[in-house]
């Protein structure tokens, strides 16, 4: 069992008046989190076949800048690797129980982004091709010529979710853990009037700000049409306590827009599937870790085939 942190809907709404609660919310950070293994592996470039083999984390080179990954269990033949992606201003620490439990029967990893983390500072705004190359690279260090499934909370399910089309030859599954919607802006802009005051149009102007990249990733992420990834398994976990329904006046259609936008991310797939984690605020898997875990194990099994 996954140790629970204590994430409840009211912090959760904290992060969303702050601005990061539609991509993740570095708040949600509980004191406890650690890297997912107990040892640290030495960082510099090894190889890859000690890259995917290690367990613990260390530092890996990508197009000169410093990446950090934590890999949890051993490879195991025939099954794709899990590479978990998190929300926006989060780490791999709020990963890190997830990792645990997963790593336990799978081969199963994370990493900072750059701009978060542990790892270094992009030099400038960062496109999501830009992000795509570190992942291409992360992938191929800590996973070699294996599959992977990526599963991706919030903004790391959007990432997970515009990456996958263009690399069905490498990604056979998703799960996407409350993804941020493909039509984040034009949603929060839809919803919420130039006329709003107060705790709306701070939630609005924030987020959109993230979007923009004006966060410590850089990160500028675009509104986009869900493109097909084939017929890869796919699943949507949103939440349940629908904690964005609190932002006076324009609480409920937030919600709404929310979960038409998990809808929208099953276009992805003709193997893809909705669910809600009942008991959950945005941080599903930590509300909720084993509906997350149950979600990426059937995922795998389906991928390994």
């Amino acid at each position: 069992m996954i140790r629970q942190h204590r994430a409840s809907a009211a912090l959760a709404l904290v992060c969303a008046v702050a601005g990061a609660g539609l991509v993740g919310c570095e708040e949600a950070r509980t004191a406890d989190s650690k890297p997912s293994a107990s040892a640290t592996a030495a960082g510099g470039a090894d190889g890859a076949a000690e890259n995917t083999s290690f367990t613990g984390t260390k530092k890996i080179e990508v197009e000169g800048r410093s990446v950090n990954v934590s890999c949890s269990g051993d490879p195991v033949e025939n099954r794709p690797v899990i590479v978990l992606l998190h929300g926006g201003g989060d780490g791999l620490d709020t990963m890190a129980d997830l990792q645990e439990t997963l790593g336990a029967q799978h081969r199963t990893c994370s990493y900072d982004r750059l701009g978060a983390g542990a790892s270094d500072q992009p030099d400038g705004p960062q496109t999501l091709e830009d992000g795509g190359k570190v992942l291409t690279e992360v992938l191929d260090q800590v996973a070699g010529d294996a599959p992977v499934v990526l599963a991706g909370h919030s903004l790391g399910g959007l990432i997970a979710a515009r990456y996958a089309p263009d690399h069905q030859d490498k990604v056979e599954g998703l799960v996407l853990m409350d993804a941020t919607s493909p039509t984040q802006s034009a949603d929060l802009q839809e919803e919420i009037p130039e006329s709003a005051t107060g705790t709306a149009v701070d939630l609005r102007e924030q987020t959109l700000a993230v979007l923009r990249g004006e966060s410590p990733e850089k990160l500028v992420v675009p509104d986009g049409e869900v493109r097909s990834a084939g017929n890869i398994p796919v699943e949507v976990i949103q939440h349940g306590k629908q904690y964005l329904a609190a932002v006076p006046e324009y609480g409920q259609d937030l919600e709404l827009a929310w979960s038409e936008g998990q809808r929208k991310w099953l276009a992805i797939s003709s193997d893809s599937e909705l669910s809600t984690a009942e008991n959950s605020g945005h941080y599903i898997h930590v509300d909720e870790p084993d509906v997350a875990v149950a979600a990426i194990q059937r995922v795998v099994s389906k991928a390994a085939g």
